[in-house]
């Protein structure tokens, strides 16, 4: 798979699965700007360790930035991956409207004005994948916002597919499932990763680069034919 003169963007790809996903489509040859919010040093970090790379700083919950993202692509866009996002646990008693918009914000008011403001530098043949999660389909309490503000992003992504369809544009999601990151690990205690392992079909935590792997599939030449879908990246987490 080859993505030689590609152009892509990835939001929040200085850590985690997000700097996974830049390093799969940066090592297939495509130039890729990602995006960071506050931690300049790991997307410096990200620069120089990854060829083909820039950063650029914007933040979710401001749409003011959502142009200046755009800025370095202007001369043309084949991939965005909208990754970004916050999770957040409260039971419902206990949840705000400002946590209602601060999360929805970020997880599928940003996204959704990405494509809508990628879609006309995206060349015909395009890409567009959005990372969902597993818990739109395992729910868990304390998850209302999260699993409600992933479920309206998986409803934009079809609705996308069916209107950039007409353009060759594949548009799809990719749900992980628990996958080994810092935010994983800081918000679980150690044995919640070893239950959620050993309920996986393939006995283990994903990493950040299985989820990537998929990514990487969708946005290549062979992923042309896989449109409107929302694959669910979990090693058999959910059968």
């Amino acid at each position: 798979m080859t993505l030689t003169g590609r152009t892509a963007l990835v939001t929040g790809g200085s850590r985690g699965i997000g700097r996974a996903i830049v390093e799969e489509l940066a090592a297939a040859g495509a130039r890729v700007v990602f995006t960071y919010r506050q931690d300049e040093a790991a997307a410096a970090e990200v620069v120089a360790e990854v060829r083909g790379t820039t950063a650029v700083r914007a933040d979710q919950e401001d749409m003011g930035t959502l142009a200046a993202m755009f800025d370095p692509v202007r001369d043309g866009l084949d991939i965005l991956v909208s990754n970004a996002g916050i999770a957040t646990a409260a039971p419902i008693d206990r949840l705000t409207p400002a946590e209602f918009d601060r999360v929805f914000a970020v997880n599928t008011k940003f996204p959704l004005f990405a494509i809508r403001e990628a879609a006309p530098l995206l060349r015909d043949g395009g890409r567009v994948v959005t990372i969902s999660t597993l818990n739109t389909v395992s729910q868990a309490p304390g998850l209302a916002l999260y699993c409600a503000s992933k479920a309206a992003l998986e409803q934009i992504t079809a609705v996308a597919a069916r209107e950039l369809g007409p353009r060759g544009i594949t548009v799809n999601a990719v749900s992980p499932g628990a996958t080994d990151t810092d935010l994983l690990r800081s918000a679980n205690p150690p044995e919640a990763l070893e239950t959620a392992a050993a309920m996986t079909a393939l006995g283990r935590l994903g990493r950040p680069a299985d989820v990537a792997a998929v990514v990487g599939f969708l946005c290549s030449p062979q992923g042309g034919w896989v449109t409107g879908q929302n694959i669910r990246a979990t090693g058999g987490l959910m059968i």
